[in-house]
């Protein structure tokens, strides 16, 4: 299973600013930055249709922090559990 790829709103300005240079398109250069022409295609939009606060994200800083506290809340349970079944383990095993 592969994991998304975040990109930073420089590299997608970047990768807009080639693809808007002339005698290049936009399949080339994102064949050379390794990402899909359609992606660098939706970009490009985006930034033809917003002028200002483009690729600055859609969630606040408080529903990402919220996302931080939920994701380390589940590595934390999946830890506990763990130990728990571990000690399980060993008591079994030393009596």
């Amino acid at each position: 299973m592969s994991k998304r790829r975040k990109f930073s709103p420089e590299f997608k300005r970047g990768a807009v600013e080639q693809a808007r240079q002339p005698g290049v398109s936009c399949a080339q250069v994102a064949r050379e930055l390794g990402i899909r022409d359609n992606l660098l295609t939706r970009w490009k939009r985006e930034m033809d249709g917003q002028s200002k606060g483009v690729f600055v994200g859609t969630g606040t800083a408080r529903d990402e922090e919220v996302t931080r506290l939920k994701r380390e809340l589940a590595r934390v349970t999946k830890e506990r559990d763990f130990l728990r079944q571990a000690a399980t383990f060993f008591a079994k095993g030393s009596s």
